[in-house]
């Protein structure tokens, strides 16, 4: 609440709160898992980063779609990641919890970086045509 006018405050003001929030809690469950530390906050946060870094990541490659349906894609997109990497991992016989966070890591950066260029040409491009 505004204590100046008693108004509760819009719920947009907390989201770079929240944002920043989740970035700290997936970065040191990435953290925790790539430094074998025991912690009781080891796999939460962990799962946390499985999930969240591959949907942030197709989120970004999806920015045509309304949000919900961004969400909705994005979660089920980074469950299919999360899935594909363990299974060739497994096939392969090279499958460490270490090695899993990894992948998951540079596949989520990989499309995200992906998305980023794909935006910036399209950018480029409709400021020329202009």
């Amino acid at each position: 609440m505004d204590e100046r006018t008693g108004r509760r405050q819009p719920l947009g003001d907390s989201l770079p709160v929240v944002a920043g929030a989740a970035a700290a809690i997936a970065g040191a469950g990435w953290a925790l898992a790539l430094a074998d530390i025991g912690s009781p906050l080891r796999a939460p946060f962990t799962l946390f980063f499985l999930v969240v870094a591959p949907a942030c990541a197709l989120a970004a490659a999806l920015h045509g779609l309304d949000p919900l349906s961004r969400s909705v894609v994005a979660t089920g997109g980074a469950v299919a990641v999360d899935l594909l990497v363990a299974q060739t991992m497994l096939a392969l016989h090279i499958w460490t919890v270490r090695g899993g966070v990894a992948a998951v890591a540079a596949v989520s950066l990989l499309v995200f970086l992906l998305a980023h260029v794909r935006r910036h040409r399209s950018r480029a491009t409709r400021s020329r045509a202009s």
